[in-house]
């Protein structure tokens, strides 16, 4: 007898796996924040700027300096639709649980599309390794972030276009130009692909063209333009991170791809996410223009398996995998799902999924009490200056700097600082921090709390 069997309605099976990969995405995230894991950036950021749309407000967010307009760093205004939603419940949760309930919905379509090609077993297979594949998941607990409106898109978007449904792939593309200025590209890819499936249909390829040129358009627009317009240094702040500070020839870009080999681990693990399989299908060069920006940069964040930048691939190659598996025999397709649940199963005691079942991670520490009874300590509405991970705690109910900045005007109200934030590089160095904590205490403020390396002052 079967110890569990899949429900043979793909709405079911497809619903229930989201709302279940979104309760547990909600458990981990706000469980870390409520340990104090968050971080200033990006959670505090986004905060900010939701908080200042949630009022009528541009985004303005001191975390970045003063008078910072966050249109000016990246493209992302398709955010302020949680303004109305912030605004009846204030606060970074808000966010976090909006960005899991997001995630989550990218199980949706792929496993409705998976149940069409193989039945209830293969979607709940595809179903549990797209809410428990590495990218999302690590995500989903690294703060906030813009791309949380993709992942869902970029899901509904590949399996309309796997379908052959060119108007719906067409549709659920275009609101990605809201998302992140880079993702004009993908909704290139995007036309690329429809203009190429229906290049001997009745329309022909037209549309699909407009498409690409619609989305490379409003990349070219939005990063010479648009971005530019609202930056305080009126240009594009990571074009740097392109050219590496210089002028890179095409033979340096093209040695950039494939070195170090910490770029090799990400395409391994991109493939085997896929099963392998999924490199047959052509819904994997739709993952071509993240790849291409990411392996290209010099910012060696963006080269590995860390942080949230692979979130937006992992539908890509899980949609590639699917349609890989409606034209291939069933024995490669039991070996191609057996290697991406492999990698899914392998890759949750390595990212925070796991978090969930850990009583340790839900302990309440002394530690951690001490620091909520000092930001406590902290009146709503005033000016902060604080630490990386401290700063995110208050950024709700209070206009919040950090302290490695300086200050502008008469200064903050109060300097709250934990001395073991592991944030020692970006967005404060230790020696930045060091030496603000210096100044202000020569200008006058008081040393409210010094304890087991948390500091609070306060101004005169």
């Amino acid at each position: 007898m079967r110890l569990f069997r899949p429900p043979r309605r793909p709405v079911v099976l497809a619903w229930g796996l989201a709302a279940g990969f979104a309760a547990l995405y909600t458990c981990v995230a706000v469980n870390r924040y409520r340990r104090g894991l968050s971080k200033a950036y990006d959670l505090g950021i986004f905060e900010q700027a939701i908080r200042a749309y949630a009022h009528g407000q541009a985004p303005i967010v001191p975390l970045k300096g003063p008078g910072y307009h966050l249109l000016g760093d990246h493209f992302h205004p398709l955010i302020a639709v949680l303004a109305p939603v912030y605004r009846l419940f204030p606060g970074a949760v808000t966010l976090l649980v909006a960005q899991a309930l997001l995630m989550a919905l990218a199980v949706v379509p792929l496993t409705r599309w998976a149940y069409e090609a193989g039945g209830p077993r293969v979607a709940l297979v595809i179903g549990c390794v797209t809410g428990a594949s590495w990218g999302i998941v690590r995500a989903v607990s690294d703060d906030f972030h813009e791309i949380a409106f993709a992942v869902p898109l970029l899901a509904f978007a590949a399996t309309a276009l796997g379908r052959r449904r060119h108007l719906a792939a067409a549709l659920w593309s275009l609101p990605l130009l809201l998302v992140k200025e880079d993702l004009g590209l993908t909704v290139a890819a995007f036309g690329l692909l429809i203009a190429w499936q229906a290049r001997r249909g009745r329309r022909g390829p037209l549309p699909g063209l407009v498409l690409a040129g619609v989305g490379v358009a409003a990349t070219v627009l939005t990063v010479t333009v648009v971005l530019p317009s609202f930056n305080p240094h009126g240009g594009f702040d990571y074009w740097q991170q392109l050219d590496g500070g210089g002028q890179p020839s095409p033979w340096s870009l093209a040695a950039r791809i494939g070195w170090p080999p910490i770029k090799w681990l990400l395409l391994l693990l991109l493939a085997a996410t896929a099963g392998f399989l999924g490199l047959r299908s052509p819904l994997v060069l739709l993952c071509v223009p993240t790849l291409g920006w990411r392996l290209l940069s010099a910012n060696p964040h963006y080269w590995g398996v860390s942080y949230h930048y692979s979130a937006v691939l992992m539908p890509l190659v899980l949609a590639a995998l699917v349609d890989a598996l409606t034209r291939t025999d069933p024995r490669r397709a039991r070996r191609a799902l057996a290697v991406s649940a492999l990698v899914a199963a392998v890759t949750v005691p390595v990212y925070p999924l796991h978090e969930v079942v850990m009583p340790e991670a839900w302990r309440t520490s002394p530690r951690l009490a001490y620091t909520r009874a000092l930001l406590g300590s902290i009146p709503d509405g005033a000016t902060v200056a604080a630490s990386n991970r401290l700063a995110a705690q208050l950024t709700g109910r209070a206009t919040v700097t950090l302290v490695c900045q300086a200050p502008a005007g008469p200064g903050p109200e109060w300097v709250v600082v934990d001395r073991t934030d592991p944030s020692v590089q970006a967005p404060c160095a230790t020696a930045d921090t060091a030496r603000m904590l210096v100044e202000y205490e020569q200008h006058g403020y008081r040393r409210v709390a010094d304890q087991d390396s948390l500091l609070l002052l306060q101004r005169p």
